[in-house]
């Protein structure tokens, strides 16, 4: 079923007639993934006319999220958590094995969210879930406009960004926040420049049922060929897969039938949860990254992938993508209270210098780590094992990673504090 072009909730300029003229908003967020969905509901929260542009389209199963503590504190100023949260797992320990066979090979690490004070680093739901709830939210939010269709192209026209959408019609705003993936048409066409790069790997992914409990601990094993790592789901017995491996070996493990896939699985699980079960849909998830050299263009902020692509490892990519999108917030409500345009450079600075150091610093710590992985360098592995000792050994040490890990300290919008 379909939603009205525009909701009866919507409050239109009265200074503007939709005969003449694209009806303005202050904000037009385009994407209708997790993150500008997320994006769309803090700015009408506050009271910022909002659109928000693209198609509802199906969200594809067997994926999930880790979301980390920050993001469950805004989902649920969101007003989103609490549907969520009946179908989400605790992520209350992290275990990392070492499985590279290296020289250097270091024991078990284990990470307890207790220790910096969190009942979890982050809690597992599948992103269908996660996506229709916020699409379900945002059905109902006064003064958040619904234009459910794929934008065509921006154009900037007498202080405004007009989108020209594929169905004929069009809107303008102050400000465009581009949410439209990691293949972005807006930043395609923007002046920013990009960084991409690729990795000898995919990621498979799926949904499994096993035998032993996982006690809500997140099992993380680097293997040789990148992590593979068993992430728990509601009801104790269920856990979502994430294996990176080589780019052949991936897609013959796809291939599989459910039961031999369940046998691999569960042999490079060393058998920790038992027999397995294959419980879900399988997705292949190609290894990319994408950097942008800012996130703000004329009257155009990026968030989510359309700013920043990482590879599946770490919860890290739609974490920072909801970290963006608080962020944003935050830059036009300053903007609106300092009576200025929100789409202005001075209004987009801060947040494009901030966004683009937080993308960077986890970009790099996620790459260094698969690349890490991938060769048998004596001194790299050294350095990797040391490092887990480390953390393993120095309290003080591992709190701080941990912390880190789950939210950065400085600089955390306000909504996520």
């Amino acid at each position: 079923m379909t939603v009205p072009v525009q909701t009866s909730l919507a409050r239109p300029s009265p200074t503007i007639s939709p005969v003449s003229s694209p009806p303005r908003f202050a904000v037009a967020v385009v994407g209708a993934g997790a993150a500008g969905l997320a994006a769309a509901l803090a700015l009408a929260r506050d009271g910022v006319e909002t659109a928000l542009v693209g198609r509802h389209a199906p969200v594809a199963d067997g994926r999930t999220v880790a979301l980390l503590d920050g993001s469950v504190r805004f989902l649920t100023v969101l007003g989103a958590w609490t549907e969520i949260a009946s179908h989400a797992s605790p992520l209350a320990e992290l275990q990392i094995v070492d499985d590279t066979g290296s020289l250097f090979r270091p024991p078990p690490a284990r990470f307890s969210a207790s220790e910096i004070g969190l009942d979890a680093f982050g809690w597992n739901v599948e992103s269908a879930r996660l996506v229709q709830t916020l699409r379900n939210q945002v059905r109902t939010t006064p003064g958040l406009t619904l234009f459910e269709a794929d934008s065509a192209g921006m154009r900037l026209e007498d202080g405004f960004a007009v989108l020209d959408l594929e169905d004929g019609r069009s809107l303008a705003a102050q400000l465009v926040v581009g949410a439209d993936g990691g293949r972005s048409p807006l930043r395609a066409s923007s002046s920013l420049r990009t960084r991409e790069w690729s990795y000898p790997q995919a990621a498979l992914t799926t949904l499994l049922a096993h035998d032993r409990p996982h006690r809500d601990i997140s099992t993380e094993f680097h293997t040789r060929n990148g992590p593979f790592t068993l992430v728990p789901l509601p009801g104790g017995h269920r856990s979502s897969l994430v294996w990176v491996t080589a780019e052949r070996a991936a897609k013959r493990l796809s291939g599989l039938d459910d039961a031999d896939l369940a046998a691999a699985v569960e042999h490079q699980a060393r058998s920790m949860l038992g027999a397995m079960r294959i419980d879900g849909p399988r997705g292949l998830v190609p290894m990319r990254g994408l950097s942008v050299e800012r996130p703000v263009a004329d009257r155009l902020a990026l968030i989510g992938e359309a700013a920043h692509v990482f590879p599946p490892i770490g919860a890290q990519g739609l974490n920072l993508g909801l970290r963006d999108a608080a962020a944003l917030r935050d830059a036009v409500f300053s903007a609106r209270e300092a009576n200025r345009d929100p789409g202005a450079p001075a209004s987009l600075a801060g947040f494009g210098r901030a966004r683009g150091v937080d993308a960077r610093l986890r970009g790099a710590a996620v790459d260094m780590l698969n690349r890490s992985l991938l060769t048998d360098f004596l001194p790299v592995d050294a350095l990797r094992g040391l490092g887990l000792v480390a953390l393993s050994a120095i309290p003080p040490l591992r709190r701080m990673v941990m912390r880190e890990g789950v939210q950065p300290r400085l600089g955390a919008p306000s909504l996520m504090r």
